[in-house]
């Protein structure tokens, strides 16, 4: 009850702020990125460097009300096809602007729905990465699963292009809570493509559960935790349903009155974190779940865990180059980010120009107040030590990290170069990492702090 109190007393449950899976957030990206920006960070990728790679498909066969994802319905395989061949040339122009002895460290397809790919245009896709960049020693190539869009011949032909873990939306199991948001999910589906992905050997399993969802209890999402633990992921996912329906007009569809309270949000995530803690799950960050020797754990306890616009991540590559409508690049001079109309991304491609439409440039100011965040995000301390920074720069640092104590009290802990947040206070984190952050906050852009 203290905790709760305290939690009320710094506007935990009225906040609403981001996610921070980059800082700057994309709301601050501008149009001072484009093309020309885009072609010079790549070629300035150090020859031999390994690197890694997100695939964007927009396309799904349904929309699913609760998504704010940069997607849309199709029923048309051709209007997949012909996105497909605009990303192959994109993915040609990568190639033709990389240096010399490039390789893939981590791949991901995402979404959307990757696996509305038939197996040729899997094949086709895949083969056409290889020539560009190989993959490096022990890399990981993941794939954004929809169970209800999975077959035999789509695993066979994820798996022979090289997939290794698997990463599958669950979001509740509850068939009324499914009917409410537009996902319709059995958990017989789910288990059939576990076991088809078992069955070619893709042992690496993510799963993704939302907390927060219309007519969602404690006692039904009990029961969606335990039947996600009975398919034996390896790691979880436990986002925070984010109600935004001014930015994805498809949520205008669920019903506001049946969403939980914030307290209520709270006390489902909790009732969920204990489930997994039970089952003997490492806790990642703010809403990460790992087993012990799953890669994200293996990070935790290193002090190697990183932060990217998938979530948690254990790649330690420098740069992210994202292809396909909408996706995000991340290079260590900034953020580089594709159109996200798809008509318009088509339009550049085909044209042989970079379809970059906005991104960010880091001043010396970013790269300090990035790693402090990243740095709560991940390990909940921060230590201004290990920090490289000129001296005006940690100065002034040092005086954010002092007076977060004036802030948020006994909820931190602040020593002269150093901020820790106590486990008790950790549900806080994302308002406690916005006070490092320099640019606004416009608080109708985001979700609940919890």
């Amino acid at each position: 009850m203290e905790t709760k109190t305290k939690f009320e007393r710094l506007g935990l449950f009225d906040a609403k702020v981001p996610r921070y899976t980059s800082y700057p957030t994309a709301p601050h990206f501008n149009a001072h990125v484009g093309p020309n920006t885009m072609q010079r960070w790549i070629s300035e990728v150090p020859q031999g460097a390994e690197i890694s790679l997100y695939i964007h498909i927009p396309f799904c066969r349904r929309l699913c009300w609760f998504c704010a994802c940069r997607t849309q319905g199709t029923t048309s395989q051709a209007r997949v096809s012909a996105y497909l061949d605009t990303l192959l040339a994109e993915v040609d122009m990568l190639g033709a602007a990389l240096p010399a002895g490039v390789r893939l460290k981590r791949l991901h397809w995402g979404g959307g729905t990757p696996t509305l790919l038939d197996p040729e245009m899997t094949a086709r896709l895949a083969a056409r990465i290889a020539q560009v960049a190989p993959f490096a020693e022990a890399a990981e190539f993941s794939v954004e699963i929809d169970p209800n869009e999975l077959d035999q011949a789509r695993v066979e032909a994820l798996a022979s292009a090289g997939m290794t873990r698997a990463s599958i939306g669950i979001q509740d199991f509850d068939p009324h809570i499914q009917s409410v948001i537009g996902r319709e999910q059995s958990f017989v589906v789910t288990a059939n493509a576990v076991r088809l992905l078992r069955d070619v050997g893709v042992h690496s399993l993510n799963a993704d559960i939302l907390f927060g969802l219309p007519f969602q209890t404690p006692e039904r999402i009990s029961a969606s935790v335990n039947k996600l633990l009975s398919l034996s992921p390896d790691r979880v996912a436990l986002y925070g349903y984010a109600h935004v329906p001014w930015m994805a007009r498809r949520q205008t569809l669920i019903p506001s009155d049946a969403l939980p309270t914030p307290q209520e949000r709270l006390r489902l995530f909790d009732v969920a974190r204990q489930l997994f803690v039970w089952d003997g799950f490492r806790e990642i960050g703010i809403d990460h779940f790992a087993i012990p020797s799953d890669g994200l754990a293996v990070a935790k306890t290193s002090g190697q865990l990183k932060r990217n616009f998938q979530g948690y991540t254990d790649d330690q590559s420098d740069v992210l180059i994202g292809l396909g409508a909408s996706s995000i690049s991340r290079f260590p001079q900034g953020y580089a980010q594709n159109n996200a109309a798809t008509s318009r991304y088509t339009g550049a491609i085909q044209s042989g120009t970079w379809a970059t439409a906005r991104g960010h440039v880091f001043d010396d100011m970013d790269r300090v107040l990035g790693r402090i965040i990243e740095a709560l995000m991940c390990d909940f301390e921060v230590e201004l030590s290990e920090i490289e920074a000129p001296a005006p720069l940690r100065a002034a640092a040092r005086e954010l990290l002092h007076s977060a104590s004036d802030t948020f009290g006994d909820a931190v802990i602040v020593k002269p170069d150093r901020l820790r947040i106590p486990k008790e206070s950790q549900a806080l984190t994302r308002m406690i990492v916005r006070h490092f952050d320099a640019y606004a906050v416009e608080a109708g852009r985001h979700a609940s702090a919890i």
